[in-house]
């Protein structure tokens, strides 16, 4: 057990420096048109990416709940435009639907 401690801090440090540089570095900084036009679609384009891979790779047993799920929570992000209340619609459509 010994020799994992330095590996947990290491794998620690390599996972939250990466976050927090950027809030450090642009801290008193004011981001330009694009820039914050390119950081503002970040989390929507990386969670298209995350959605498109699970679609693409789920299983043949998966593939209902998976379009389902999909598809609520592409209605619901159409309806109110809330990333996080989508996401939720979308988990819970799947999640009933395998249960």
């Amino acid at each position: 057990m010994k020799g994992y401690l330095p590996v947990i801090i290491g794998m620690a440090l390599v996972t939250y420096i990466p976050r927090m540089l950027p809030l450090v570095a642009l801290k008193d900084r004011d981001v330009g048109g694009k820039a914050k036009i390119f950081l503002q679609i970040i989390p929507y384009t990386s969670l298209s990416i995350l959605i498109t891979r699970g679609i693409l790779t789920s299983s043949q047993d998966m593939i209902i709940p998976t379009i389902l799920g999909v598809s609520s929570a592409a209605i619901a992000a159409y309806l109110k435009g809330n990333l996080i209340l989508s996401v939720f619609v979308g988990v819970l459509v799947s999640y009933l639907l395998l249960q």
